[in-house]
């Protein structure tokens, strides 16, 4: 049962994750190098270093965030019904992030955290070649635990999407195991990105076991597949996961995705870009597209496809969220008839 089909008005997909207030501002590679920043890299702090970073930032633009949250919102700019869970604290920032959030069309209902760290922050700098750069502060984000889990919406949503940056904290892992639970009780799929290959490595046999045994579609990047499951290229890495996930979808820049099955395997193209401006958020932008094509039923090719259309859109101009109409973009792009 797709989430289209219930009538409930219940979420179709919730995401799990950390949640973070992102900042955003143009650099320069100097003031990275200033920083002990390595270019392209996500590097965590802690509270007094990313204060002085964000001290030391240009103009900033701040939005809520997070890998998950960035992929809950774009679902929602496609019209899914989608919710969010999240820990942040009960501060400016965290205020903030549940009134961005739901202004962007999520559900986000997690009680804000009392005591504790404060809210996380993730200062981004995008430096002029579009890469960018991030210093992350965790804060509340890691206290998520599994009293914050509302059971009866993982019982009813369609998707479950697990970010693998969570998986570090223990609690937040519990919490999470929770929600598959629920969900896998109830024969909903569970969902994970794998967020970065040092995450994978730090816990590539719990992923490898939520692979072979709790997940109904997995998100990763080449370097991320290849951390999983080693092999000497990216065709290597598919022929080891074909078959333990019933779909696994591996994106690949500027060459598309593969879209992994037991049965085949799918190469699609990347979505042209006339200019790339900021390359945050176009993984999680992609899984925005591909949820959204997947709890209406369509075709893995119109999901892929639908991935690459948010994904394009996202790259093309500052930040992780959408500033066209991401609806109009996907029906002018993918036809009915590609959908089936």
């Amino acid at each position: 049962m797709t989430g289209s089909d219930r009538g409930d008005g219940g979420p179709e997909i919730v995401g799990i994750g950390n949640a973070i207030v992102d900042v955003l501002s143009h650099s320069d590679e100097e003031y990275l190098d200033r920083n002990g920043l390595v270019k392209g890299s996500m590097t965590l702090v802690d509270a007094e270093r990313s204060e002085a970073i964000y001290q030391g930032m240009g103009r900033a633009v701040e939005v809520s965030g997070g890998s998950a949250a960035n992929t809950m919102a774009g679902a929602a700019a496609l019209g899914a019904r989608v919710a969010y869970v999240g820990k942040v604290h009960d501060d400016h920032l965290g205020h903030f992030f549940a009134h961005d959030i739901r202004a962007a069309g999520v559900r986000f209902d997690v009680p804000f955290a009392a005591e504790g760290a404060p809210t996380g922050r993730c200062m981004i700098m995008v430096t002029p070649d579009a890469h960018r750069t991030m210093a992350t502060y965790l804060g509340a984000s890691v206290d998520l635990a599994p009293d914050d889990i509302d059971r009866s919406m993982f019982a009813s949503a369609s998707v479950t999407y697990l970010e693998g940056y969570l998986w570090d904290p223990p609690k937040a892992k519990e919490a999470m195991r929770v929600a598959i639970a629920e969900a896998i009780a109830h024969d909903h799929t569970v969902a994970l990105t794998l967020s970065d290959s040092f995450c994978v490595e730090r816990h590539r046999d719990e992923f490898l076991d939520l692979l072979d045994n709790r997940l109904g579609l997995l998100f990763a990047n080449e370097a991320e597949a290849l951390a999983l499951v080693g092999g000497d290229d990216v065709w290597d890495a598919v022929g080891r996961l074909q078959g333990r996930c019933p779909v696994i979808v591996v994106t690949r820049s500027d060459q598309g995705c593969l879209v992994i099955t037991p049965d085949e395997v799918l190469d699609i193209p990347a979505q042209p870009v006339d200019r790339i401006v900021d390359t945050t958020g176009a993984g999680d932008l992609f899984a925005s597209g591909f949820l959204y094509g997947f709890v209406q039923g369509w075709s893995l090719t119109a999901c892929a496809r639908a991935g690459g259309v948010a994904a394009a859109e996202v790259i093309s101009h500052f930040g992780a969220r959408p500033e066209t109409d991401l609806t109009q973009l996907v029906s002018a792009l993918i036809h009915e008839e590609d959908r089936t």
